[in-house]
């Protein structure tokens, strides 16, 4: 994310690599966020309930709706990690994806800047590693062909 024009982190395209770097950033970005996962639901609310400079659509991964929107993607993948994309196409992927969500932000955008410089990527990589292996915790994987997912930890009453 160039501090001087605004524009976020480079977006990857699934199997191909980065995308060039366009002329306009992107006007509306749809989070992709397991919505079987305590912690990822607990950000989706967390984000809606901020101000937000680019509009945020949170769409759980996976879900028909997921799918209609975006065929190409790798929808397994994105139950894997936290997947972004761009009203113009632009995929962002892990720290990637969410710096993205906080330049969203109107409270955050700074701090959005300020992670993808050489000082701050390392607290952007250290945070999305510990969000992994609290997922990795909190969430028992699903057994394979499974209609659903084990409850998480506490039951129906545990974190949300």
């Amino acid at each position: 994310m160039s501090p001087v024009t605004g524009t976020p982190p480079a977006p990857v395209r699934p199997g191909k690599g980065p995308v060039p770097p366009g002329p306009a950033p992107a006007r509306r970005l749809t989070v992709l966020y397991d919505a079987q996962c305590p912690l990822c639901v607990h950000l989706r609310h967390w984000l809606q309930r901020q101000r937000q400079l680019v509009p945020l659509d949170l769409v759980p991964a996976g879900s028909a709706e997921a799918r209609r929107r975006f065929p190409e993607l790798d929808h397994a993948a994105t139950l894997a990690e936290i997947t972004v994309v761009g009203d113009l196409g632009q995929v962002y992927r892990e720290a990637a994806a969410w710096i993205v969500c906080l330049w969203a932000l109107a409270k955050y955008r700074s701090r959005a800047h300020w992670l993808t410089t050489p000082a701050g990527r390392p607290f952007a990589r250290g945070t999305v590693l510990a969000a992994a292996r609290y997922r990795a915790r909190a969430l028992p994987p699903c057994a394979p062909g499974a209609r659903e997912c084990a409850a998480p930890p506490g039951g129906p009453w545990g974190p949300r």
